[in-house]
């Protein structure tokens, strides 16, 4: 249900002519996309961007939907945010993950039944100072992420201590104007203190670590044009189980944005060996609607 809800949402909101007079007055794509935690950014990570294009004295806000389907996982995450004067963002995201592959898996080691993760994401992320475009500097946000895990019996079962945690996170993103063959060039940084299990979907701390670390996430994108954006994502990722070791992430993303409401994204993920079963690659796709 809240799948449809969302999606009738974004189609009113896409749909309306009226829309584009108040979709904000920033410039074309300057709100990045969805990530898979809800704030503004790439698909794995955050930028300091804010969603929307809402600027000083305006609001703005998206809603998206995503689906990352790897050989033996699928995630499916419903997010929204609402960006209030370019200043401040929050965020909702639900994330899904089918887990059937790995209860067969751990079948004869567990006496498991769920057969699906849902975690919850209350994200805030406030501008600190700068702009992406002309500031020399760039542009510097911070920003929080609570996550609670809904169904924390797998996750107790192969170690994790807590159903519930919260990352901190400061990033940079800076545009540079006609730097790559005369195409403009953006690039981010975010240092993320965490104690989540693959993003939290497995938790938060374990029997090897339970304390926060202070993870590096990078993002790098080449404006074909101000519709298409090509680029790469990487996240270094803690590792808290013993049970099984955790992969940094990466993807290589396309992002296209025909319309100031609409973004779609399509990425090759790799994520490595997760909780036992291996070289994790798949696919990503998201869309965004702005309002």
């Amino acid at each position: 249900m809240t799948y449809r809800l969302l999606m009738l949402a974004m189609v009113v909101s896409l749909a309306c002519p009226s829309a584009s007079a108040a979709i904000g007055s920033r410039i074309w794509a300057t709100g990045g996309v969805s990530t898979i935690e809800g704030s503004a950014g790439g698909g794995l990570v955050p930028w300091a961007l804010l969603g929307s294009y809402a600027s000083d004295q305006e609001w703005g806000g998206t809603l998206a939907l995503s689906r990352a389907e790897t050989d033996d996982y699928s995630l499916s995450v419903t997010g929204a945010g609402l960006n209030w004067n370019n200043r401040v963002e929050l965020t909702l995201a639900r994330q899904s993950l089918d887990l059937d592959a790995l209860v067969f898996a751990l079948k004869d080691g567990f006496d498991l039944e769920q057969d699906e993760l849902n975690q919850d994401i209350i994200g805030a992320k406030v501008r600190l100072v700068g702009d992406v475009l002309y500031s020399p500097w760039g542009q510097w946000s911070a920003g929080i992420q609570y996550k609670r895990q809904r169904d924390f019996t797998v996750p107790e079962a192969i170690g994790a201590r807590d159903d519930s945690g919260t990352d901190v996170l400061l990033s940079a993103s800076k545009l540079f104007f006609a730097a790559v063959f005369n195409r403009n060039l953006l690039v981010n940084g975010t240092a993320r203190a965490t104690k989540a299990n693959q993003g939290g979907l497995l938790g938060f701390g374990g029997d090897r670590n339970n304390g926060y670390e202070v993870m590096a996430e990078a993002s790098v994108g080449v404006f074909v044009n101000r519709q298409w954006l090509v680029g790469a994502e990487y996240r270094q990722k803690p590792d808290n189980l013993n049970f099984a070791s955790e992969d940094d992430w990466w993807d290589l993303f396309v992002a296209w944005v025909p319309d100031r409401r609409m973004a779609v994204t399509v990425a090759l993920i790799n994520l490595g060996d997760i909780a036992t079963l291996d070289d994790q690659q798949g696919l990503y796709l998201s869309l965004q609607g702005s309002f």
